[in-house]
C-alpha cells in the first residue's frame, strides 16, 4: 500500500471516530472556503497527472487565472472508476487533475511550465513515495497547439535539468472526478495533508531536482 493510501485510510478512520465521539470541530482543522477566481470570458481546461492528485490540485488552485482544480482519474479504460479500483490496478487510469482556467489571464503554456515545476519529471515510475502506474506523470493534450506547448515545455525542462524528462504527453481522454472526500483535501485537512507531504519527502525531492536547473 502506498504512503498516500495509508494516510487516507488513517484519515478516514480518524474521521469516523471523531464523528462518533461528537468532537469533529475540535479534531478537524478546516480552512475557510476560498473565493473562486472570476473568469473574464470563456474558460478552457487542462488535465495533468502529477502523482498524488491532492498535491497537484493544491499546486494549481491558487494560481491567478485558475478558476478551479478538480481531482480525478484519466487515461484509462474503466468508466467511472473508484479510488480503490484505480489503486488496485487494471483500469489504466492515472490520478489526474482537471484545471479550469481563464485564457485571458493565464496561458496553457504557463500552466504546463507550472505543472512540471511541481513534480519530479525525471521519475518514470511514479512520484516521490507514491510509485506505481496510477502515479505516473502525464500532460493530456486536446489539440495540436497544446501538444506543441507541452513539447516545448518538456524540452525546456530537460535542458534545465540536463536529464531526460519521463513525463508523457498523451491525447486527452475522458476525465472522471474523484470521490468528494478527495476534493480540496489539502485545504480541508491541512494537518493530515502536511503529514503526508512531509512523510512522502515531496518538498525535499523537488528542491533536490530543481535546484540543479540551469
Amino acid at each position: 500500500m502506498t504512503t498516500m493510501r495509508r494516510i487516507l485510510a488513517l484519515v478516514l478512520m480518524i474521521a469516523a471516530g471523531v464523528a462518533i465521539a461528537g468532537v469533529v470541530a475540535q479534531r478537524s482543522a478546516r480552512a475557510p472556503e476560498p473565493a473562486p477566481a472570476r473568469a473574464t470570458g470563456p474558460t478552457a481546461s487542462a488535465v495533468f497527472a502529477g502523482g498524488c492528485f491532492w498535491s497537484t490540485e493544491s499546486a494549481f488552485e491558487h494560481m491567478p487565472g485558475v478558476v478551479s482544480a478538480t481531482s480525478g482519474y484519466s487515461g484509462g479504460r474503466t468508466a467511472n472508476p473508484t479510488y480503490s479500483q484505480v489503486g488496485d490496478g487494471g483500469t489504466g487510469h492515472l490520478e489526474a487533475v482537471r484545471v479550469v482556467y481563464d485564457p485571458r489571464q493565464i496561458s496553457y503554456a504557463s500552466l504546463v511550465t507550472r505543472f512540471l515545476r511541481t513534480i519530479d519529471p525525471t521519475d518514470a515510475d511514479g512520484q516521490f513515495c507514491d510509485q506505481g502506474d496510477q502515479y505516473r506523470t502525464a500532460i493530456f493534450v486536446a489539440n495540436a497547439a497544446e501538444r506543441r506547448a507541452a513539447e516545448a515545455a518538456k524540452a525546456e525542462a530537460a535542458r534545465q535539468l540536463r536529464a531526460p524528462v519521463a513525463t508523457a504527453i498523451r491525447p486527452a481522454s475522458a476525465f472522471y472526478p474523484a470521490e468528494d472526500y478527495h476534493q480540496d483535501f489539502a485545504r480541508r485537512n491541512p494537518t493530515r495533508y502536511g503529514m503526508y507531504r512531509r512523510g512522502c519527502g515531496r518538498d525535499a525531492r523537488l528542491q533536490q531536482v530543481w535546484s540543479r536547473a540551469g
